[in-house]
């Protein structure tokens, strides 16, 4: 049986700071994003967007075409370009709106080569398969449908919901590195079989893009909690995420009471992001 801690509003209040006199751009971290596509160029503009909300310092998005002018539109304080250079880059996001079965081969060695990196990476949606045995730090996170193709590419048996805390450890240990399962209860499972559970979202969460805006606001503090372990930088981001979707979708009461709500897109989320940063430094 695995041991299941559950995460807090004071423990994801660690992860997130003010900035001080001697911060800069860079010093609030770092995030570059390699996603969107053609078909899917929202993904981008979500995750993106989320990254600066989250409180990214210098955010970069990798890519052309239908995305990318999306991303300017939206955000023009993001630096766009078809590659990074030599550039600083604390966290990547990569994968989301993307889909393997129509990646070319040059986007796939694109790919390779930020898993084969240094700096996190947040690996969604139509990067998952590339995963496995990667030399860079990184966090996958998939909902259901695709933790059970993971599951099956890894050879693995299949596993049913009883059995969710104990699939996210054998995944992330075959992996080689740590495991974000999305769902009403989300974990976050480590290679040395630790499991967080987040619970602080809302069922108005279950929205297209709401994970779309997760990935950028890992990437945000991933990029900004250098030193602190990747599955529980990951889980304060999950919370903080969840959190925004309550505040958004006004499914907050009395206490932090849970309330009945109302319908959100993800942009709401996204947009939330703030200020649910500023109540918890509060």
């Amino acid at each position: 049986m695995v041991e299941v801690r559950e995460w807090s509003r004071s423990d994801t209040a660690r992860f997130l700071r003010v900035p001080s006199s001697g911060d800069d751009k860079y010093s609030r971290g770092v995030v570059a994003l390699r996603t969107g596509s053609a078909m899917y160029p929202g993904a981008a503009v979500l995750g993106t967007e989320a990254a600066w909300r989250a409180g990214s310092g210098f955010v970069r998005y990798v890519g052309e075409g239908r995305a990318a002018d999306a991303v300017i539109a939206r955000r023009p304080e993001t630096v766009v370009a078809a590659d990074t250079g030599r550039t600083r880059i604390d966290a990547w996001v990569i994968g989301s709106g993307t889909d393997a079965a129509t990646r070319t081969d040059e986007e796939t060695a694109a790919l390779r080569q930020i898993l084969a990196g240094t700096a996190r990476v947040v690996v969604d949606a139509g990067a998952l398969d590339l995963a496995a045995g990667s030399a860079a730090p990184f966090v996958v996170t998939p909902h259901a449908g695709e933790f059970a193709r993971l599951r099956a590419q890894l050879r693995l048996t299949p596993s049913d919901d009883a059995q969710r805390a104990e699939a996210a450890v054998e995944v992330a240990a075959r992996l080689g590195g740590a495991v974000l399962l999305k769902g009403a209860r989300t974990l976050v499972a480590d290679t040395e079989g630790r499991v967080i559970e987040v619970s602080a979202g809302t069922g108005w969460l279950a929205t297209a893009g709401s994970g779309d805006v997760l990935g950028g606001v890992l990437g945000a503090l991933l990029a900004a909690n250098l030193d602190a372990p990747l599955a529980e930088a990951a889980a304060a981001a999950a919370w903080l995420h969840g959190y925004a979707g309550r505040l958004a979708a006004d499914a907050i009461g009395a206490g932090e009471r849970q309330g009945p709500g109302h319908p959100i897109v993800a942009m709401d989320v996204a947009e939330a992001l703030p200020t649910a940063i500023a109540d918890l430094l509060a």
